[in-house]
């Protein structure tokens, strides 16, 4: 942790000339790490139920950001098929601390990072369901997001300390993740966990070797949208936290740059295993995008099969309700390419075996 402090340090330093705030940020999450550790041996004091909770048959949506993940998991949670992970529990795990944390929520919120996300896509908050990533980088100072909001800046390209074949990190985030959901499935009272996790696409065949009765479902859009929207996304936040858009151009390139590799390589690398792992087909089902938006009505049904659910009369009339919804929607956002640098011409090069295997089979 230490060792990615100091280069985070670095680069933000020259990026910005920040020397004192990451100091006290880097303080402040060394101290949370400590006191979610002790909190954490409490549990097992106080809850003793977390010895007995099982995680079975998890349902883990997988995608890039912005590609329909989050209507996903809603869905599925919204209609019993499990329960996702709400921010607050994530970066707060322990379930001793969230009972004093939990009655000063509102004032948590107000010091959230959620509070820089634009809304116009889906609302964020620290009650809300949201991805798991966050729960690598606020125990370790590590994973995707690290790379996504920190790393990016370095003038040193550090994209290879995320690749599981040069520094795997496996076992250390899927045992997290699992102490987190048992706390999940025992404060929320359930028994099955509906996660959304986009750095999985990094590792899928990994998680199946610890998690083999997983049901994966891998989101897929067309790239020329999930791109400019992921970018936007990300520099959203930075725009409220930093003013990104204030920024000398050639920052903002660079980061943009660092940033559109990252995701790319989500990307190629969910395409490469899946090509050369027969045994991952059989384990992950691809939900595109455009099925979501124009097909939910038969699509639900193979969902619900392949995760081990019973299609009801009351779940096959939501699904039917929802898919005209999602027929009639009308997105009103635009992004433009070339905000980012970016052409449609280069996208479809780079992402040309992604488009292969998924949008045009």
């Amino acid at each position: 942790m230490l060792k990615r402090m100091f280069i985070v340090h670095k680069a933000l330093a020259e990026a910005f000339g920040l020397y004192l705030r990451p100091v006290f940020i880097f303080v402040v999450i060394l101290i949370l790490h400590g006191i979610v550790s002790i909190c954490m041996v409490l549990d097992n004091i106080f809850f003793p139920s977390l010895h007995k909770k099982k995680i079975k048959s998890p349902i883990i949506i997988v995608g890039n950001p912005r590609s329909g993940t989050t209507f996903l998991q809603r869905f599925l949670i919204n209609n019993g098929f499990g329960i996702g992970s709400r921010l607050w529990k994530t970066l707060y795990p322990s379930l001793t601390m969230q009972f004093f944390l939990k009655p000063i929520l509102p004032l948590l919120e107000k010091v959230s990072p959620a509070k820089f996300h634009a809304t116009a896509t889906h609302k964020t908050s620290l009650t809300g369901f949201e991805t798991d990533d966050p729960g690598i980088l606020f125990r370790y100072f590590d994973g995707f997001f690290l790379v996504g909001f920190l790393l990016s800046w370095s003038k040193t390209d550090y994209t290879d300390m995320f690749d599981p074949d040069i520094r795997d990190t496996a076992k250390r985030d899927f045992d997290w993740w699992t102490k987190i959901w048992r706390r999940i499935l025992v404060s929320e009272k359930q028994d099955r966990i509906v996660a959304k996790l986009f750095s999985l696409g990094l590792r899928i065949p990994r998680f199946l070797e610890q998690f083999p009765d997983a049901k994966v479902l891998y989101t897929a859009r067309d790239p020329l949208s999930t791109v400019p929207s992921g970018l936007s996304l990300v520099t959203g936040v930075l725009d409220g936290m930093l003013g990104f858009w204030k920024l000398p151009e050639e920052k903002r390139a660079h980061f943009i740059g660092r940033l559109y590799k990252s995701l790319h390589t989500l990307t190629m690398r969910f395409v490469m295993m899946y090509n050369e792992n027969p045994e991952m087909q059989k384990k992950v089902k691809i939900v595109t995008y455009d099925r979501m938006m124009t097909d939910f009505d038969t699509l639900m049904p193979e969902i619900v099969e392949f995760v081990g659910k019973d299609l009801t009369p009351e779940l096959s009339e939501t699904i039917k309700t929802t898919a005209d919804k999602q027929r009639a929607y009308k997105s009103d956002h635009k992004y433009d390419l070339e905000k980012y640098g970016l052409t449609e011409e280069q996208i479809r090069k780079d992402y040309a075996p992604f488009y292969d295997l998924i949008l045009n089979r």
